[in-house]
């Protein structure tokens, strides 16, 4: 008895130490030029059952998203309904709250059930709240995506898909992979 006791403190220990969670997202929309455009923007992205609030900058043309705790985030589902609206997204930036995680540079991480490939990064101990950029052509312009693409030789950036880089984790081939810098 003692000892499945002591496996199960154990486990919930170590689960509590590699906590990670999705907190908010900004996202820069371009080609936004009046506030029916914004709101066309907002409209969209307000339907996604994992948003909890949003709040809009007209000026920068941005949007701060905060999503619901426990909710599975679909991060191509926010930049599909950018599309939808008749727009782009420029860029889109996560706020996480992470508890003693090490990455290093062509790295994997799964993070609220989301794989995520480090680029051009130093090996590191992330705590607290992080700040991650999203760097696959559907958050940022082609030339950037561009750029990272040729800051790493592995096959998951070119597809988007987990490959023999990513498979170790466990993940399925089919596995949505997004490339992130800090």
């Amino acid at each position: 008895m003692f000892k499945k006791l002591s496996l199960f403190i154990l486990g919930f220990t170590l689960a509590l130490s590699s906590f990670s969670q999705i907190t908010q997202a900004s996202l820069q929309a371009s080609g936004l030029t009046c506030a029916m455009c914004a709101r066309s923007v907002y409209k969209n992205l307000e339907g996604l059952p994992f948003v909890d609030k949003i709040d809009t900058d007209l000026n920068a043309s941005s949007f701060l998203i905060l999503f619901k705790p426990q909710v599975p985030i679909d991060l191509d589902a926010l930049s599909k309904k950018v599309q939808e609206a008749g727009f782009s997204v420029a860029a889109i930036n996560l706020d996480i709250k992470v508890d003693e995680m090490k990455v290093e540079n062509d790295s994997h991480i799964t993070i609220d059930k989301n794989v995520f490939h480090f680029i051009n990064i130093k090996s590191q101990k992330l705590n607290g709240n992080i700040n991650l950029k999203l760097v696959d052509p559907a958050f940022v312009s082609i030339k950037e995506s561009k750029k990272y693409m040729g800051l790493t030789k592995m096959a998951c950036m070119k597809t988007g898909k987990a490959a023999s880089c990513c498979l170790s984790l466990g993940v399925k081939s089919d596995t949505r992979i997004f490339h992130v810098t800090i």
